[in-house]
C-alpha cells in the first residue's frame, strides 16, 4: 500500500518539483533553451527581450471572481517570494516616488481576470489560464502582465508560472523577466495530481503539513492524500467516538478537529483538495486501543471485527465527523493488504463465517462493500486500493475509483471494466524507493497499454512523486533527449526549491535523495 517515506526530508525532496523563482542563474543561462519553467506549459511563445519588474508591482483585478480573497492572498504570497531579495515592499511605494525620475520599470502592474465567482474546489475544476507579459509600447501605456482564467484556481496556477518567469539579478539587485514577451496558454493534462502523506507511521506537525502543501502548489499538484490513521497510531480526533485517539503515539501527537479544518482551509487557498483515508479492514490495530471490542480478540487485532455492527457504527461515526471537515468528493477506504488468517482462528468469527457460508475472502468483500455504502450514504465517492479490484472487482460499487500501487497493469484492467483509476505504481512513484533514478520516474507513463480514448479518460491522474508528469502534455515532456530537455529544468527547479526553504536533495545522483557527495552547485548535482 502507499507507504510514506520514513523522513519528512525524503517527502519534501521528491516533491522536488515545486518552486518559483527568487534565485537566479546568470542571465545568459536563463536565456538559453529550454525555458526554465516547471511544469512545462501546454503552449507558449517567448522572445528575446529582458524586462525589469517593479518591486511595487500593483495588482488590478477584473471579472466576477477577480476580487476573491483567494486571489489577493495568493498575490501577496507570490510578491513576497518574487521580491524577497529586493527592498521591503512596505516602503517600496515611498522609495519608488522618491526615485521615480531615476528608475523606470518595464512591468509595473499585474492584472488578474477571473470570469467565475465560484470558489468551489472539486475534482476537475478548471485550472486553465492564459499569461501574457510584455513591456510598455505604443499599444500599452503601462507595462504589464496579465493572467486570465475562468476560476480562481486557474489564476493561482498562472501566478505560479508568472513567478517562475521572475528572476532576481544579483548584480543590479532587481527582478528581471528574460525571453519576453511571453504568451502562455496552459492547462493540466490530468485532473488528479496527488501526493500521499502518512501521519500514522510518521507523525507530522500541522506546520510541516502546511509546508508540504505549499510545496505542492509550486509544482501545480492539486490533491493531498492524507493517510491519517493506520495500525501504528490513530492521531485524529473523532468527537463521536472520542476514545479512538487514545491510539495516538502520545497525547501530543494528535490532530484536533480544528487542526484538520485549518489544513483543509490552508490547502484550498492554494487550490489543493485534501482526500482523507481510513484504511479498513486491515491496517487498523490502533483503533482497538480506545475500543477493544473492535478487535476480534486480544490476539487478533486486525482485520477489524467483521461480525459486529459496532465496527460499522464506528466507521459510520468517523466518516460523519470527517464529512464536516473534508469537502472533497473522494474518500479513501483503503482495503489493501488484508490478511484474514486470524479471522479463521477466532471462535466467534469462525462461527459467523460458517453461519453465512462465507469464506474469509467473502467476509473481506462484505466488509469493503458495506464500508463503501456507508461512505456513499454520506455523499462520498469511494476510493480503494487495487487489491479490492483484483479480489472482487465485479462487485465493487461502479462509482469506485481504483488506486493502483502494486501491479503495473492494474489501471488497464480497471478502466476496461469501466472503473476510474489513479496511477501510483510503486516501482517508480513510491518515495521510499530511493534507488529509482530520476529518468525512470520521469518516463513512467500512466496510459501505457491503454489505447481506447474512452478508457484513457478513466485514468484521472496519478499520485505520489509524479513531478510535472501529471500537468504537461505527454508529447511535450517525452520528445527528444530528456537529459537535454528536462534535466536542466529539473536542476534549476531543485535550486529554486532550496531557495524557498524546501530541502530538495540532488536530482541525479544514483541513490536518490542522498546529500551532495561534495562541494558543488545545486545546478549541477
Amino acid at each position: 500500500m502507499a507507504l510514506n517515506p520514513p523522513l519528512l526530508h525524503t517527502l519534501l525532496i521528491l516533491l522536488s518539483l515545486s518552486t518559483t523563482i527568487t534565485s537566479s542563474l546568470p542571465s545568459q543561462s536563463l536565456q538559453d533553451s529550454p525555458p526554465y519553467l516547471w511544469p512545462l506549459p501546454a503552449k507558449f511563445s517567448s522572445g528575446d527581450e529582458t524586462l525589469s519588474v517593479d518591486p511595487s508591482l500593483s495588482l488590478t483585478v477584473a471579472g466576477n471572481g477577480g476580487g476573491s480573497p483567494i486571489v489577493r492572498a495568493a498575490f501577496d504570497r507570490y510578491m513576497g517570494m518574487i521580491f524577497k531579495h529586493a527592498y521591503n515592499r512596505a516602503s517600496s511605494l515611498l522609495t519608488r516616488i522618491r526615485f521615480l525620475s531615476m528608475v523606470e520599470y518595464d512591468i509595473t502592474s499585474l492584472k488578474i481576470i477571473v470570469h467565475s465567482d465560484s470558489e468551489e474546489l472539486q475534482l476537475g475544476v478548471d485550472e486553465s489560464y492564459t499569461l501574457m507579459v510584455s513591456k510598455n509600447n505604443e499599444l500599452s501605456i503601462v507595462g504589464a502582465a496579465t493572467i486570465e482564467a475562468n476560476t480562481v484556481y486557474g489564476a493561482l496556477r498562472g501566478l505560479e508560472t508568472f513567478s517562475q518567469l521572475c528572476a532576481f539579478d544579483y548584480l543590479t539587485k532587481s527582478v528581471q523577466i528574460y525571453k519576453a514577451p511571453w504568451f502562455i496558454q496552459d492547462k493540466p493534462r490530468f485532473q488528479y495530481r496527488g501526493l500521499l502523506i502518512d501521519t500514522s507511521r510518521h507523525f507530522l506537525p500541522v506546520d510541516v503539513i502546511k509546508q508540504i502543501i505549499e510545496s505542492m502548489s509550486f509544482a501545480k499538484l492539486n490533491v493531498l492524500h492524507w493517510h491519517i490513521v493506520d495500525e501504528q497510531s490513530f492521531p485524529f480526533e473523532t468527537p463521536t467516538y472520542p476514545n479512538l485517539w487514545k491510539g495516538a503515539y502520545s497525547r501530543w501527537e494528535r490532530y484536533t478537529v480544528e487542526d484538520a479544518s485549518e489544513i483543509v482551509r490552508f490547502a484550498k487557498m492554494r487550490g489543493i483538495n485534501v482526500m482523507a483515508e481510513l484504511d479498513v479492514p486491515g491496517h487498523a490495530e490502533s483503533w482497538g486501543t480506545g475500543y477493544p471490542d473492535l478487535w476480534p480478540s486480544p490476539s487478533c487485532r486486525e482485520p477489524l471485527d467483521v461480525t459486529k455492527n459496532f465496527t460499522f457504527d464506528v466507521i459510520s461515526g468517523i466518516l460523519a465527523d470527517m464529512r464536516k471537515i473534508f469537502p472533497f468528493e473522494f474518500f479513501h477506504l483503503g482495503g489493501d493488504e488484508v490478511n484474514t488468517d486470524c479471522w479463521k482462528n477466532t471462535t466467534h468469527v469462525k462461527e459467523w463465517l460458517q453461519g453465512r457460508n462465507f469464506t474469509s475472502k467473502d467476509a473481506y468483500k462484505y466488509f469493503v462493500l458495506r464500508s463503501q455504502q456507508i461512505a456513499i450514504s454520506k455523499n462520498w465517492t469511494p476510493v480503494n486500493w487495487e487489491e479490492t479490484f483484483s479480489s472482487f472487482g465485479k462487485d465493487l460499487d461502479p462509482r469506485t475509483v481504483v488506486q493502483n500501487w502494486l501491479v503495473s497493469d492494474i489501471c488497464q484492467k480497471a478502466v476496461a471494466k469501466g472503473f476510474r483509476c489513479i496511477f501510483s505504481n510503486q516501482g517508480y512513484w513510491y518515495l521510499d524507493h530511493l534507488d529509482v533514478p530520476w529518468d525512470q520516474v520521469y518516463n513512467t507513463e500512466p496510459l501505457n497499454g491503454i489505447h481506447d480514448p474512452s478508457q484513457q479518460k478513466l485514468v484521472i491522474g496519478g499520485e505520489v512523486c509524479m513531478w510535472e508528469r501529471m500537468w504537461s502534455t505527454r508529447e511535450a515532456v517525452s520528445k527528444g533527449n530528456i537529459t537535454l530537455t528536462a534535466l536542466p529544468r529539473l536542476h534549476y527547479f531543485r535550486c529554486l526549491l532550496n531557495n524557498r526553504g524546501v530541502p530538495a536533495a540532488p536530482v541525479d545522483n544514483w541513490y536518490a535523495r542522498r546529500p551532495p557527495s561534495g562541494p558543488g552547485s545545486c545546478y549541477a548535482q
